[in-house]
Parts: C-alpha cells; structure tokens; sequence
C-alpha cells in the first residue's frame, strides 16, 4: 500500500535492516533467534500491507522530509522534547498492529535505539520502532 516498502527502502531502511534492529532487543519466548527472525520479517511484510500501517508511516516520511530534512536549522532538528506527533505516530503505529502491550514494547525500542533506529531522524525512527514493536508484540503474545 502507498508503496511504502519501496518508499522506505529508497530512505536505506530495508525490511532486513528492520528485523536486524528488532532482534537487537528480543526476548525469547520459545523461539530461537533465527526463527524468531523468520516470523518478524513475516509479520513486518504483513504490517506493510495495512492501509493504517502504510498511511501512518507515509506520514512520517512526509513528515521527515519536510519538517527535519528540508530545515536542518529548525527548532526540531535535534528531536526536542516538545516535540511529541513523532512519538504519537509510532506509539499509533505499535497500537495498530499489537494492541495495547504493544505501546510498552514501543518505549523500549524508542529508549535503546538499535541498529537502524540510531541513524533515522525524529519521526521515522518513532515510525519504525512502532513497526517493530506492534510485530514483537504480536510475536511475544503467539509464543505464549
């Protein structure tokens, strides 16, 4: 939907990339670690095609391109604490796709950062991180 794997992909965050960050911070849950990585990259693959998922990130991405990229001099070039739509739109993404323990899983991935979350700017890397936490979160709940 939207193309927002392509649309993602051409900003250098590919869906292996996601997983990589995703397996930084996973707990077991009766999954290896390779196998665990399977179903995420099923489950990210599937998160893509939800007209919500895709609007939301799309919306990031328009949002980074025209709030931080095009005005590297702004008051929000360095992700100030006022600012909050950045973390709105991931804890939205999360919920969309893990429901409501997805939101605490969210903060997780927003804290520590991994992998590709260190390098994107202040509203993909709340987008990504609520994609991958709604996809641990829906993971963590079907190993239980």
């Amino acid at each position: 939907m939207f193309e927002i794997e392509r649309r993602l992909l051409e900003k250098g965050i590919g869906l292996d990339a996601v997983v990589a960050s995703a397996m930084e911070l996973y707990v077991p849950h009766g999954l290896d670690a390779d196998a665990a990585a399977v179903r995420l990259h099923e489950k990210i693959t599937k998160a893509l095609d939800d007209p919500n998922v895709s609007s939301l990130l799309l919306g990031a991405l328009l949002l980074e391109e025209e709030l931080y990229w095009k005005r590297q001099n702004s008051e929000i070039a360095d992700d100030p604490v006022f600012l909050l739509s950045d973390e709105i739109i991931g804890m939205a993404i999360a919920e969309v796709i893990g429901g409501t323990y997805a939101r605490f899983e969210f903060t997780r991935y927003d804290q520590k950062k991994p992998g590709i979350l260190a390098t994107l700017g202040p509203f993909l890397d709340d987008a990504v991180a609520g994609l991958i936490a709604g996809c641990t979160s829906r993971l963590y709940s079907e190993c239980m």
